[in-house]
């Protein structure tokens, strides 16, 4: 499989998950290591709320901007410390009867690296956590979990690159990393945006853990972050080419 490994110093980009279904569709399959600029991203669902606009601008005003992306799920920080990982591929069938499928490859690549780096982790829900969902990675069991990995993804059907070719069913699996955080921090900022929306939805800082605190002896941040990304592309480049 291809791996890109790529700095995107802007706000969540749909061009760029654009670009990786096109070139999953002509080509099969990519996978890109990512980093974005420090912001939140939510679902369009959230701009429902009649106080979307004001709570963005006050957001930003902190250094906090506001993005929205295609894919579901609820809303997920970026910046220092995170690393994202989108997985694409082609896929026959229907979304409906393979988006399970999609959420445990993405989270076996991903629990595979950690095993390396030494880290035992789960799919499992966190309540309490931003974003929450069956398909997280966690840490702990039960009450005691800390999520470190959110996931989404996003189907679409894609037109044949050549005239006459038939359309191709793309999904991506996107994974947000929380390999050297302030979980304090992130979880604030979060809050205080569903606060400004009004939505009466309250996140706790320690249902989320950053991997680097995990590591089974002391890491720092910045090579933590180098080596659980380097740890990631080998295993991503050795994954089967066959993804169905």
């Amino acid at each position: 499989m291809q791996v890109v490994r790529r700095s995107r110093h802007e706000r969540h980009d749909s061009r760029a998950d654009e670009w990786l279904m096109r070139h999953a569709a002509d080509h099969g399959p990519i996978a890109a290591l990512w980093h974005a600029r420090q912001g939140l991203v939510v679902p369009r669902t959230y701009q429902r709320h009649a106080t979307f606009p004001d709570a963005c601008e006050a957001l930003a005003e902190s250094g906090w901007p506001v993005s929205v992306r295609q894919s579901g799920g609820g809303i997920v920080p970026q910046g220092r410390g995170i690393l994202n990982l989108s997985l694409c591929y082609p896929h026959a069938g229907l979304p409906m009867d393979h988006s399970e499928t999609a959420y445990q490859r993405i989270c076996e690549i991903i629990r595979t690296a950690l095993s390396d780096l030494g880290i035992a982790a789960s799919a499992q829900a966190v309540q309490g956590s931003f974003c929450d969902g069956r398909y997280n990675l966690a840490v702990g069991r039960r009450d005691q979990a800390r999520k470190i990995v959110g996931t989404a993804q996003l189907w679409r059907r894609m037109p044949g690159g050549r005239e006459g070719s038939p359309a191709t069913q793309v999904v991506l699996a996107h994974a947000v990393i929380l390999a050297a955080v302030d979980c304090e921090l992130l979880t604030e900022r979060i809050n205080r945006f569903e606060a400004l929306l009004g939505t009466g939805v309250v996140y706790r800082p320690d249902r989320i853990a950053s991997l680097h605190t995990l590591a089974p002896s002391p890491a720092d941040p910045d090579a933590w972050m180098s080596r659980m990304e380097d740890t990631l592309a080998r295993q991503l480049a050795s994954w089967p080419k066959a993804m169905d």
